[in-house]
């Protein structure tokens, strides 16, 4: 039997022609004879190209200089693809072409890499030929992928049709599943890609001679490798072993490492296999560290660690066990931690069994069932990237099993004792994540300012809060809210007398700790009238905990910016104080002592100095601004809507006119939405001066009642350099202000013609 093989293996790049040679080797050992159609795409892989933009005169330039060496690697390519894939005598370059063939094959497999992926193709469309649509002959897919999470939109009916003509298919990512299956209904199986689908020992008997002698560190890095650089450096020191950079980017991520830029593919399979640990943000990079067992750090772009559900990496690193292996999150592995092979094999061996069994199944055109995934041994609870550290599940845990822990980032998650949890499933049930919420009628939104001139002058705002928490004490209640204490150490307290309101006033930027919170919170609302306030998150696992709205509970959600890490926070309060040479008394993350509009940082010591500066002057302050280390949850929060979930919402009235209030500007005034019946008939009793304001205009001023803050592209580069490196060289590297020219510049220039200079700015790579 033949099988035709459609995939890419021209385009010199190793995980390419590595993958198409897997895919040819593993059908043979299925008893198939396979041929690669040679179908050569609109791909240029001259080393030296006509310089039609600055970007690639750049290109050429470097190529140039070094031709000597890519020669030789582009020899290496093809003298491996000549000696180890099977193609077609004949070079096909249309759909045309490929129709009127006379093709020998009893199946078409469509098989790995992004061959379906629109976006690199001319139009921005599918390429038939990777779907078979020259021939009518039986289809199969093994592992294609579509190289993104989503497709471009409108493009669901066309790969509908091209679908239609598989009789099996199957993908490389848990995102391509999804894709096929919005788009045609149909299931797909999430098999290995097929360079896994070989052992070690296969790939070792393809790999080249041994030419560099003793241990080195490689680093293959095919994009901006920030994240990986403190890893990198820290090896290094500590082991005193050379870098090796298998080139992929240009720059070079050590100072001292020797660039090779001439492996071809025989080679980058020796590289990896004799190295002694290996640093790498290219996937395929990843899966030879996992075959040779080196070990290893990875690192994925952002959008990957805000959706690891869509990512190949984290789909192959999860499924082994060895996702604490990708680098600049809360829980990666400690620079010396070894992988946990044994169980990563196992892992592995399991999975090759599956993806040849779905092979085997495809190619006799017999039903396939994938297996689905065992069980964990703990509780269902929400992941890394969406749990909020709301603390409801460990407070309705009725063992006691579940405790908040702090990880690398300085973030507290829920971590579950074996030996107290009974298998209740309550956590499951009471985490807000697993659950849906209901859609809420439209707010009404105000512009509040509080009567009194004293309390609003301490309020970040125009202390709305503290009329709201007034009346909820007038009345024989309690008040829960965030207050740092002498350590700087942010938690919510219960506030019973208006002589302690000074605490929870103003805003905090950082997450508050809730240990213990929730079950108090209940034990008061058995006597008395209760006014909670927190980010949406926390009010909703409050609500959750407590199983609905009691009567006498009143909720008041914050328009959250997304919350910082504690960790960090009290890092730079104790970089703050060594600077100073003192301890920090008190903190006021927004001092009104210029205004609401411009408002302070101040520090106030044990000695009575005090320090104040504008708030995004300040290291912390520019860093919150730019969302560099919130948790990772706030970057997809499902809270970012007008859908509310406490009685009140409260922020800062953002987005004013000069001619709108100009009296009440300098003094600072509140947003409040009323979101509920009981938070209207609450509002009416408030002493507080208030003026109906659109909500649309409302939404403009505070897009976090839109959407989420992006990610920025170094957050993961910080916390990886935050997990390794002394906190004060972590500042100055991401928190500094930048140079006074650049400032200015960033003053003076549009942002139309910021735009225009970094189009004409070589890109880096």
């Amino acid at each position: 039997m033949k099988a035709g093989l459609l995939t890419f293996y021209h385009l010199h790049h190793y995980g390419a022609i590595l993958q198409a040679a897997a895919t040819q080797r593993a059908l043979a050992s299925l008893g198939w004879d396979c041929e690669t159609i040679d179908y050569f795409v609109n791909q240029d892989i001259r080393i030296l190209k006509p310089p039609t933009t600055p970007g690639r005169a750049v290109n050429d330039a470097y190529n140039a200089a070094h031709y000597a060496a890519l020669r030789r690697k582009w020899r290496r390519f093809e003298d491996f693809s000549r000696a180890h894939l099977n193609l077609t005598a004949r070079r096909y370059k249309s759909l045309g072409e490929l129709r009127g063939a006379a093709l020998p094959y009893d199946l078409l497999i469509s098989g790995s890499d992004q061959i379906w992926n629109p976006t690199i193709f001319p139009g921005g469309r599918f390429d038939p030929v990777f779907f078979g649509a020259f021939s009518p002959l039986r289809k199969i897919a093994y592992a294609p992928s579509f190289g993104a999470a989503r497709l471009p939109e409108g493009m669901e009916e066309e790969l509908k049709g091209y679908l239609s003509a598989f009789s099996h298919l199957s993908v490389r990512e848990v995102s391509g599943r999804d894709i096929v299956r919005d788009a045609s209904g149909r299931e797909a199986a999430v098999v290995l890609d097929p360079t896994l689908l070989l052992t070690a020992e296969d790939w070792a008997a393809l790999a080249a001679e041994r030419t560099v002698r003793g241990e080195y560190i490689l680093c293959y890095c095919i994009s901006r490798s920030a994240p990986l650089e403190p890893y990198i450096r820290r090896l290094a020191e500590e082991t005193g072993l050379p870098v090796l950079q298998l080139c992929g980017t240009r720059r070079k991520v050590h100072p001292k490492a020797k660039l090779i830029q001439d492996a071809g593919p025989a080679e980058f399979l020796r590289l990896f296999r004799d190295a002694a640990y290996v640093c790498t943000n290219s996937f395929h990079g990843t899966v030879f560290s996992v075959l040779f067992q080196r070990p290893f750090f990875t690192a994925v772009a952002p959008a990957e660690l805000q959706e690891p559900e869509r990512s190949r990496t984290f789909s192959l690193l999860s499924r082994l066990g060895l996702e604490d292996r990708v680098v600049g999150k809360g829980d990666s592995a400690g620079l010396r931690d070894r992988p946990r092979w044994p169980a990563a094999q196992e892992r592995l061996d399991a999975a090759r069994q599956g993806a040849l069994a779905y092979l085997k199944a495809a190619l006799a055109d017999e039903p396939y069932q994938e297996a689905g995934e065992t069980a964990g041994e703990g509780p269902l609870l929400a992941d890394r990237t969406r749990c909020t550290g709301c603390s409801a599940c460990a407070a309705v845990c009725p063992r006691d099993a579940i405790s908040l822990v702090r990880d690398g980032e300085g973030f507290a998650f829920p971590s579950v004792d074996p030996e107290k949890c009974v298998r209740c499933g309550l956590c499951t049930k009471t985490c807000p994540m697993l659950q849906s919420r209901e859609a809420k009628p439209l707010p009404a939104a105000f512009a509040a300012w509080n009567r009194e001139a004293d309390i609003r002058r301490d309020s970040t705002s125009g202390g709305a809060f503290s009329a709201l928490a007034d009346y909820v004490l007038e009345g024989g209640g309690v008040v829960f809210g965030a207050a740092l204490d002498a350590r700087q150490h942010l938690r919510h307290i219960a506030c019973f007398r208006k002589e302690d309101l000074w605490r929870l006033r103003g805003a905090k930027y950082v997450q508050s700790d809730l240990e213990g919170v929730f079950r108090e919170v209940k034990k008061c609302l058995e006597t008395r009238q209760v006014l909670f306030s927190g980010t949406p998150c926390q009010v909703d696992g409050l609500y959750r905990y407590l199983g609905g709205r009691p009567e006498n509970l009143t909720t008041c959600d914050l328009v959250c910016h997304g919350v910082p890490s504690p960790g960090v926070w009290e890092d730079m309060a104790r970089y703050i104080e060594r600077k100073r040479g003192r301890e920090l008394q008190t903190v006021r993350f927004r001092n009104k002592v210029e205004g609401w509009q411009n408002s302070h940082f101040t520090a106030v010591y044990d000695d009575g100095t005090v320090d104040t500066r504008p708030l995004f002057e300040t290291e912390y302050g520019r860093a919150f601004g730019r969302a560099l280390f919130l948790r990772s949850c706030c970057y997809r929060c499902p809270y970012a809507s007008v859908n509310r979930v406490g009685d009140f919402t409260l922020g800062d009235l953002w987005g004013l006119r000069p001619d709108e209030l100009p009296e009440q500007q300098q003094k600072g005034v509140s947003l409040l939405l009323v979101n509920t019946p009981h938070g209207s008939y609450v509002f009416d009793q408030l002493p507080l001066t208030r003026r109906p304001f659109p909500v649309e205009r409302a939404i403009l001023g505070n897009p976090r009642l839109a959407s989420p803050i992006a990610q920025p592209p170094d957050r993961a580069a910080f916390f990886a350099a935050y997990a390794l490196e002394p906190f004060d060289q972590v500042v100055r590297r991401f928190c500094a202000l930048p140079p006074l020219p650049v400032r200015a510049a960033g003053k003076a220039l549009s942002p139309e013609m910021k735009a225009r200079i970094r189009k004409v700015l070589p890109k880096k790579r």
